[in-house]
């Protein structure tokens, strides 16, 4: 008897947090109870333990952990005073929370535009974007280079920018932790490095979190006081403006035990990225790595031709895999937003990549089988 009964295949997870906890397995589980037996739930032993592993990780002199990565931009941005007719630069092409924290100060945040090949900001821009800032009369103070999809930025020609300027470096790399820029971890560039954990970041916690590193001694008392209410002596005397910018003990417990395999994960997700890039090379715009770099591969994003897109998403979708978009609209267009200044040629390269690129399924726990779906998925949808 013939049989006409279809087998449908599982979706495939886009990030899979399920896999990595089954490895993890009692390891977490210890480690919160261990959290639940001591109570001390707010700045436990944890939370210290994670700021000393943390930063010896990056190579940063010290690391402050805190509530989430937003929060971690914030409280940069409040230590050193940043206010109202300062002008802080970030590229459009970016999640929100980039920009969102300089308005938070009374701040003016002006928007650059990004390298095609890298999405990261673009050292030119940057450039007209501190002319456009002074013919408005604000006072430049600080560059926010933001690691997208898990690369770092230029380092080596922002920071150039930055000096001959006088500008403050807040590295944004929520979603770039872990990557290399000429050797050297994120989070030991620039005056301040923020980072975030929520749970779908390559190195996230079970809830919200994130974290500062810097080398800067004599930033590190603010930016605890910042965190703490902007408390001197103890709780309470206020010496500053300040927030409720701790990190949970729990999710320190947590973000240990994900650090102890998180070169091991570091090391999957380039083998998939590599998998991936060899594939659909002839199909799509694949990413590219500057080559002073590594990236941590926190979304793997190809390009395509405007108009082409959601038929492949949509086609995908019947074949169970998922799809996102990061960032259908710039910054500079968002309406929250569109009223602060911007390099002056409209960033055109913002414009255009927001209506070519598509991210895939990527995390360290993507076997092989479910790689060669994607890949057979994306091929049939683009006619290969």
């Amino acid at each position: 008897m013939n049989s006409h009964v279809k087998t449908e295949l599982a979706p495939i997870p886009f990030i899979d947090i399920a896999a990595q906890r089954a490895r993890l397995g009692a390891r977490i589980d210890e480690a919160v109870a261990r959290v639940l037996t001591h109570c001390r739930f707010i700045n436990g032993p944890e939370v210290t333990e994670f700021e000393h592993q943390l930063a010896a990780f990056a190579g940063a002199k010290h690391a402050v952990a805190c509530s989430s990565g937003t929060d971690a931009l914030a409280m940069i941005l409040m230590a050193w005073g940043i206010t109202a007719g300062d002008a802080v630069f970030c590229p459009a092409f970016t999640f929100c929370a980039t920009a969102e924290v300089v308005p938070w100060v009374g701040a003016t945040p002006v928007f650059v535009d990004i390298l095609e090949d890298t999405f990261n900001m673009d050292p030119a821009s940057l450039e007209a974007a501190i002319a456009v800032a002074k013919q408005k009369g604000l006072t430049p103070k600080v560059v926010v280079p933001v690691d997208l999809f898990g690369q770092p930025a230029d380092m080596d020609a922002i920071d150039a920018i930055a000096r001959a300027h006088g500008l403050k470096v807040l590295c944004d790399t929520a979603q770039g932790f872990g990557a290399t820029w000429n050797g050297r971890r994120t989070g030991s560039f620039g005056d301040a490095t923020a980072t975030s954990f929520f749970p779908a970041k390559p190195l996230g916690c079970y809830g919200d979190g994130g974290a500062v590193l810097t080398d800067d001694d004599a930033l590190l008392p603010t930016l605890k006081s910042v965190r703490e209410h902007g408390q001197g002596v103890d709780k309470y005397e206020n010496v500053r403006l300040g927030m409720t910018g701790r990190l949970d003990t729990i999710q320190a417990a947590v973000l240990l035990e994900k650090l102890a395999i998180f070169e091991d994960e570091i090391a999957a997700r380039q083998r998939i990225a590599d998998r991936y890039n060899a594939a659909l090379a002839d199909v799509c715009t694949v990413p590219e790595v500057d080559p002073r770099a590594s990236s941590v591969w926190a979304q793997y994003t190809i390009r395509l031709p405007h108009g082409v897109r959601d038929d492949l998403a949509a086609a995908l979708q019947k074949e169970g895999v998922p799809t996102a978009v990061y960032y259908r609209i710039p910054m500079h267009r968002q309406p929250a937003y569109a009223q602060y200044p911007a390099a002056g040629n409209g960033l055109p390269v913002c414009e255009k990549l927001a209506g070519e690129v598509i991210s895939l399924p990527m995390h360290p726990y993507l076997d092989e089988a479910a790689q060669e779906r994607v890949i057979a998925a994306v091929r049939r949808a683009l006619g290969a």
